[in-house]
C-alpha cells in the first residue's frame, strides 16, 4: 500500500510540475514571441523568453526562502508559547 501511495505523490508531483512548467511556457511566450513572419526566433525574443524564465526562477526561489522563513517563526512562536524555549535573559 506505501508503494502506492509513493507512486500516486509522484504521480501528483509530475502532474504539478508539468502545469506550472506549462504555465510558464505560454506567459514567456505571449510575452515574448510578437512576430509570426518567420519560422526562426528571433535574438531578441531569445533574450526575452530566457529573462522571463529567469524572473520565474529567482521569484519561485525567493517565495521558497520567506515561506521557510515563515514557518520558522511560527514554529519559533509555537514553541515559546508553550513554554519549550527558555527565557530570553
Amino acid at each position: 500500500m506505501a508503494v502506492q501511495v509513493s507512486e500516486s505523490d509522484q504521480i501528483k508531483q509530475f502532474k504539478e510540475f508539468l502545469g506550472t512548467y506549462n504555465k510558464v511556457t505560454e506567459n514567456c511566450f505571449m510575452d515574448c514571441v510578437k512576430d509570426f513572419t518567420s519560422r526562426e526566433v528571433k535574438p531578441e525574443e531569445s533574450s526575452c523568453s530566457e529573462s522571463c524564465l529567469q524572473k520565474y526562477l529567482k521569484m519561485t526561489q525567493r517565495i521558497s526562502m520567506r515561506f521557510q522563513e515563515y514557518h520558522i517563526q511560527q514554529n519559533e512562536a509555537l514553541a515559546a508559547k508553550a513554554g519549550l524555549l527558555g527565557q530570553p535573559r
